[in-house]
């Protein structure tokens, strides 16, 4: 019996997608719950996996090709034979052809300790040569095979893509191009920038930060804190974060969005936090920040970075978001304007942390330096509050006691 393979049911703020990656061919045997197809969107890459056993026939819908929700992409045949499966098959005929020990075991192939080792990983036990007795197959001898197998270049899959809009490597003096068709993530990225431009009335304000309260808090008990939370490590981003929702508490604009002509205040902070991918920039948002502890965002944040490599992101996380935080710095940017991601009013830039001398209190002292950006909708947010706001963030992160006593 052939299954239908559909694409996902897409949210309402997704038209459609475009078949990415087929895993799979037609004749390839497939278990249920096996990753088939990808599908991406303007915002996340969808899996779709198996629903029963058996083999994939036809595919309806080819790699580039638009799909909408519920759209059937291919069938599989239930219970069908592999292709492979003779070829499969011949590995426990030559297992049976095996010479049969002499010492009269009941395993006459290998001993258990060397089977159970070579279905750990993946070899075929019938095609390690055995040394010891009567040609038995030893532990030693798959201890061997695993350490080949390791150093053998894996074989590539099937339609294994190249990183998404990965720039292509000219040598020196070719005068040659390449045209490749923007990824939709890409495209979505460039017309939301776009809009943002377009449609709004957008300025950023600048701002420093001393960093020498956080650095040296991290530094104390980054050791402690790790222990204490399951190995989640203190950063800096969640004292942004923290920061950026206490002053977002005190501005409600800032955290606000316009719709029409209606101002939408959000009792909640929903922090967008900027991650970097391979398929661009993404970003996944912390729900109700404001309640979060410093524990709980970096393991967040963590997760996010995890997913966002491995393209694992749902739409769900994609989705929303009241205020956004963007790091420059892990790349080296000392400054920079970031631009609003509408429907938000506000983004915080973070920049790279310099050592720089500073006058304090009539002295020159070296300091751990970092500047802050804040691009805004001029619309919504007024020039003193946008200064003030940043302002207040920078009096937080100088002061981080002030996080705890809510001061």
């Amino acid at each position: 019996m052939a299954i239908e393979i559909k694409a996902p049911t897409f949210p309402e703020s997704v038209a459609d997608g475009t078949v990415a990656t087929w895993h799979k061919q037609p004749g390839d045997a497939v278990k249920r719950d096996e990753l088939i197809v990808d599908i991406e969107t303007d915002k996340v890459v969808l899996e779709v996996l198996a629903t029963a056993d058996g083999v994939l026939g036809a595919i309806v819908k080819n790699e580039g090709d638009t799909v909408l929700s519920d759209e059937v992409l291919g069938s599989i045949v239930e219970g069908g034979a592999a292709a492979a499966a003779p070829a499969a098959a011949a590995a426990p005929a030559a297992a049976a052809a095996a010479p049969a020990a002499a010492d009269g075991e009941d395993d006459p192939i290998a001993a258990p300790a060397a089977r159970k080792l070579a279905e750990e990983n993946g070899i075929n036990i019938a095609s390690v040569a055995g040394t010891g007795k009567g040609g038995r197959v030893t532990k030693e001898d798959v201890v061997a095979a695993v350490a080949a197998k390791k150093a053998a270049p894996a074989a590539a899959p099937a339609k294994a893509p190249a990183p998404a809009a990965a720039a292509p490597v000219f040598a020196a003096g070719d005068r040659v191009e390449k045209r490749v068709p923007m990824t939709r993530l890409r495209a979505k990225v460039a017309e939301r920038l776009v809009e943002a431009q377009s449609n709004m009335a957008m300025l950023t304000t600048f701002n420093e930060v001393d960093m020498t309260e956080v650095m040296a808090l991290r530094s104390k008990y980054k050791d402690l804190f790790e222990k204490s939370h399951n190995g989640v490590r203190l950063g800096f981003m969640s004292f942004f974060v923290k920061a950026a929702t206490e002053a977002l508490k005190r501005f409600p604009a800032v955290n606000a969005s316009i719709d029409g002509s209606d101002i939408v205040y959000h009792g909640y902070a929903d922090i967008g936090v900027a991650v970097s991918s391979d398929r661009g920039l993404v970003v996944p948002v912390l729900r109700n920040a404001e309640l979060m502890s410093l524990a709980e965002i970096e393991g967040g944040i963590a997760t996010f970075g995890k997913k966002a490599r491995d393209g694992k992101l749902s739409m769900e996380e994609m989705t929303g978001g009241t205020f956004t935080i963007t790091n420059g710095g892990t790349f080296g940017s000392m400054m920079s304007t970031p631009i609003v991601n509408p429907p938000q009013a506000a983004i915080l830039g973070m920049h790279n942390i310099l050592q720089r001398p500073m006058a304090i209190n009539g002295q020159v002292v070296i300091r751990p330096m970092m500047y802050l950006a804040l691009s805004y909708d001029h619309r919504l947010i007024d020039g003193k509050e946008a200064v003030t706001f940043l302002v207040t963030i920078k009096n937080l992160l100088e002061d981080p006691a002030r996080l705890l006593l809510d001061i």
